[in-house]
């Protein structure tokens, strides 16, 4: 059930609900699906003009402007354009109330955008082909809890997604020692990928194949481990190579180099591109905390192992919605409104309705004055729990966020490029990562790269969208990695006839010697806010990470507080069948 906005904004009924959340982006909208599907009663409220934020899709006109209304040059939202019964603080219906204002905060800061070519991309008649992702670059691996839990809870026919064609790694040889420059390489998917890989000697190959090898023994005898019969032949083969406990809580690139004897080409490519590290492995004493020991990294290998031919039409290991991720989003909001719920749209929360005596949780106020009631809130990140609320009991060791940021320091540097051409002739759709140091001497973490053409929506026929991001404890050291990507990528000369230095001697892995030209750019900072968990909880804002798990396990622990005695997503539903139009098919296979 929806209840569009009119002139006069519309009084809603019923006025009590088990759950109001207050946002569309895609962890809230999960949680409200999750709760409708459970038979709980529940009103999703959007107060932004803009739908699924900050997991939205937008045209370039609007992601400016989603950008500037949420940034840190801006103060809280500016409502006077809608029609206001009283302020929040004013009166309230129950005088056993106290009405405490609501605010927003900033999101996002040094915003920055470059216009090249404005009438191949400004004209009003294409903006509506631009579905620019605010949270890029974000992919869905096919064996990962997102397409684990859509599966589950059955879009048949909703959406479609384009399997990702490739991914390469540029790595910088001259910092192992060789000489060189830049190198792109492929990144092998299966077996049969290692071996039409022209990049990779027979060495590297052989030693691909055992590490391979080693890893599905592992995770078979971990999974098997009741099991006391084994195969004599891989007890042969793997006696004198085997995963100890002590390997699997040792740095992963130590493990890589010294007991596997990877090559560094191929310690890059596992550790930045597979299991993708954030920062800089190699120097264990800059890393600190960040250091991806063997347990993490042999997980994430394992599931882009799982993910590579799990479902029939997909090439590879990933996914991408057609039409954006923002379809993701609006996929939960709908399973909501289909389960029972009620959503609004474009109707500020102002105020929160809180019991005078101890100040517990008890509704919110709209902008039209209305007042509604519920057990439990859920906010977007984008709104601060105001102060005068009982402060929510958050147990460190049950893995939860807080209600401050989780690293104060850490932020996401993003950028969003439109081009005329691809990075590599004949690849639509690719990911690649810079390493550490290979763009520039203090470039500390790496930086994730993600090409889309218009067969996936995401622009206009004959251009392509780039989505770029980094980690930072230092802004000015982030946005630096970022425009040395931006610059060795592509040209903003109109002839766009600069040519690329990345040096690539083998034919199949040749880059494209005339760089894409740049036709329109954006660089913003976001920060990092992470969750919390009470009568009044919040989302996190979307991480650094490529993939959604830190999404999904976030709806789930909120669910879990808030109904620890209901299934989120109860299993009832068939398996789909075909969800992808000339593309991947989510029907494994």
């Amino acid at each position: 059930m929806t209840v569009e906005e009119d002139a006069g904004l519309p009084r809603i009924e019923p006025t009590s609900f088990d759950l109001i959340v207050v946002g569309t982006g895609l962890p809230e909208s999960i949680i409200a699906a999750a709760a409708a599907s459970a038979g709980k009663t529940v009103l999703q409220i959007n107060p932004d003009p803009y739908y699924h934020s900050p997991f939205a899709s937008l045209s370039p006109k609007d992601l400016i402007s989603f950008l500037h209304l949420h940034s840190a040059t801006t103060s809280d939202h500016d409502y006077t354009h809608f029609r206001t019964v009283d302020s929040p603080t004013d009166q309230t219906t129950d005088s056993s109330f106290n009405i405490l204002p609501l605010s927003t905060r900033p999101l996002y800061s040094f915003v920055e955008v470059h216009v090249h070519s404005p009438e191949k991309v400004l004209d009003d008649s294409l903006q509506k082909e631009f579905n620019l992702d605010l949270a890029g670059p974000r992919v869905l691996f096919c064996a990962d809890p997102m397409v684990d839990l859509i599966v589950d809870v059955d879009v048949q026919n909703c959406m479609s997604f384009m399997s990702v064609d490739t991914s390469y790694c540029i790595y910088d040889e001259c910092q192992k020692g060789k000489g060189g420059g830049l190198l792109w390489n492929s990144v092998p998917g299966s077996r049969n990928a290692i071996f039409r890989d022209g990049t990779l000697s027979l060495k590297e190959k052989n030693q691909l194949m055992r590490f391979f090898k080693l890893l599905q023994a592992h995770y078979q005898s971990n999974s098997k481990s009741s099991t006391t019969t084994s195969n004599e032949e891989d007890d042969e083969n793997n006696s004198s190579m085997k995963i100890t406990p002590e390997d699997l809580e040792t740095p992963f690139v130590e493990f890589l180099t010294c007991k596997i004897r990877l090559s560094p080409k191929l310690t890059s490519i596992i550790v930045y591109a597979i299991t993708m590290a954030d920062y800089e492995q190699d120097n264990v004493e800059a890393c600190k905390k960040d250091i991806v020991k063997t347990k993490v990294g042999i997980d994430r290998l394992m599931l882009y192992h799982k993910s590579v031919g799990r479902f029939r039409g997909a090439t590879g290991a990933m996914l991408y919605p057609i039409y954006g991720q923002g379809e993701l989003a609006h996929f939960f909001c709908r399973r909501a409104a289909i389960m029972g719920g009620i959503s609004i749209t474009q109707m500020p929360v102002v105020g929160l309705l809180v019991d005078k005596d101890v100040g517990n949780y008890k509704g919110v106020k709209l902008v039209t004055g209305q007042e509604l009631f519920s057990h439990h809130l859920i906010l977007a990140p984008t709104f601060v729990i105001p102060p005068g609320l009982t402060t929510p009991s958050v147990s460190p060791q049950d893995g939860y966020y807080d209600f401050v940021q989780q690293d104060a320091r850490e932020k996401v540097v993003r950028g969003i490029c439109i081009t005329d051409n691809s990075f590599k002739p004949d690849v639509a759709n690719c990911l690649v990562f810079y390493t550490p140091k290979s763009l520039c001497p203090d470039q500390m973490t790496s930086v994730r790269i993600f090409q889309l053409s218009s067969n996936v929506r995401a622009c206009p026929s004959g251009m392509f969208v780039v989505y770029l991001s980094t980690i930072c404890g230092d802004v000015v050291q982030g946005k630096r990695s970022i425009n040395a990507a931006i610059e060795a990528l592509f040209s903003t000369s109109v002839s766009g006839n600069s040519e690329d230095n990345s040096r690539d001697p083998l034919r199949e892995n040749t880059v494209v010697k005339v760089k894409p030209t740049l036709l329109w750019s954006t660089l913003y900072i976001q920060e990092l806010i992470m969750g919390g968990f009470d009568c009044v909880s919040s989302t996190p804002m979307p991480d650094g990470n490529l993939q959604y798990s830190h999404v999904v396990d976030a709806a789930l622990k909120l669910f879990q507080k808030m109904y620890p005695d209901d299934e989120f997503f109860p299993k009832k539903m068939p398996w789909w069948n075909e969800v992808v139009e000339n593309g991947a098919c989510l029907s494994e296979g």
